[in-house]
């Protein structure tokens, strides 16, 4: 069989040219005689491939000085911990949930402190971002959390919040690297590589330096604690060493293919063709309003399960895979990351106008 077009969520999509190097390097990178795979991450080979995608990842990003990188493990859902361990000095942080995965970190801070939820959509199945322009942010709130781009429910914060001075934390798992960002507007962003920048294992985490200290929650271990990552450069331990490599093959396509400003036009384009299509279709119908709407994940249904389960087995045998929604909203969802090509998305709409078509009452 031949490549589908891979819609999934996460693991999702990778450049066909960083696999394609990849592969040709399994047996032997650049005359090491190994695979990264095999090779210490205490040598000067591996040494050189995370320093490089770390550089690599700076020069897209525009990421200060001030600012550590740190590739680690345990995927965003440990964030949801390690956060509060680290930067709950009060004991008290704001949250804004807008989705499962905020809703969870909140619930996981919880166990470390107060939380206040300031803003949610759980009133419309989150359907929405709210306006965040006047919170009732805590007087001694540690940090402002948010989830920048929602997955499951396909909304996304075009304009973030006003945390009135307090540290903005952000999950940008599923829009990393979908646009330029402005690294100083928060005091941490990070996000699991799953969904646009690498195979599934590393977290990716940029925090500011002041924020990386000593003085963090009494019982935190010391592998969730950011100062020992910072001071080691993200090898106190064995990191994930291969997925830190196809990340760095990842930054070195995206600067190719003209840097973020570039992977904005070309995603906004793709978006652009489906949510058109949506718009105008009298089948299917997008579930979020359309100020909120994502640029990476689109979620859409046709309002009848049955139907929906019928398109998903059809597309599926059409080579469109993993469209099938999240299971706690059901429908479908099509995630359109950087390394969907417009193709594959204009593939996509013909194949749902042709569906509507035939099944339309």
């Amino acid at each position: 069989m031949g490549r589908v077009y891979n819609f999934s969520a996460g693991p999702a999509v990778l450049p066909e040219e960083v696999l394609q190097e990849a592969a040709d390097e399994m047996l032997d990178y650049q005359g090491s005689g190994m695979s990264v795979m095999e090779m210490s991450h205490r040598s000067k080979v591996y040494d050189a491939i995370i320093k490089e995608a770390e550089a690599d990842l700076r020069e897209l990003m525009n990421i200060p000085d001030n600012y550590k990188v740190l590739f680690l493990q345990g995927g965003a859902s440990q964030q949801f911990a390690m956060i509060p361990m680290n930067l709950m000095k009060n004991k008290k942080a704001d949250y804004i949930v807008t989705g499962q995965w905020a809703k969870k970190a909140a619930k996981e801070a919880e166990l470390y402190g107060e939380v206040n939820v300031v803003a949610s959509s759980a009133d419309k199945t989150f359907s929405y971002i709210p306006d965040c322009s006047d919170l009732p942010i805590d007087d001694d709130a540690d940090y402002v959390y948010i989830c920048e781009n929602n997955t499951i429910y396909g909304t996304k914060f075009h304009t973030l919040p006003n945390t009135k001075g307090k540290t903005l934390v952000a999950d940008i798992s599923s829009c990393f690297l979908s646009e330029p960002v402005d690294v100083t507007k928060y005091g941490m962003l990070y996000g699991g590589v799953q969904k646009n920048v690498g195979p599934a294992g590393v977290v990716i985490a940029i925090i500011r330096e002041d924020l990386i200290t000593d003085d963090v929650l009494p019982g935190t271990p010391t592998m969730l604690r950011y100062k020992i990552h910072a001071d080691a450069d993200s090898l106190y331990n064995t990191p994930p060493c291969y997925g830190i490599y196809i990340c760095g093959k990842v930054f070195k396509w995206l600067k190719k293919m003209g840097g973020l400003e570039e992977m904005q036009r070309r995603n906004v384009e793709k978006a652009k063709i489906l949510y058109d299509y949506l718009d105008s279709s009298k089948l299917f119908h997008g579930t979020v309003e359309p100020s909120s709407r994502s640029l990476m994940n689109v979620p859409f249904v046709t309002g009848d399960k049955e139907l929906d389960a019928k398109f998903v087995k059809e597309a599926e045998a059409a080579g469109f895979v993993n469209l099938k929604g999240h299971r706690t909203v059901g429908g479908m969802r099509a995630s359109i990351y950087n390394a969907m090509p417009k193709e594959g998305v204009e593939a996509l709409v013909a194949f749902m106008k042709k569906f509507e078509e035939e099944n339309l009452k």
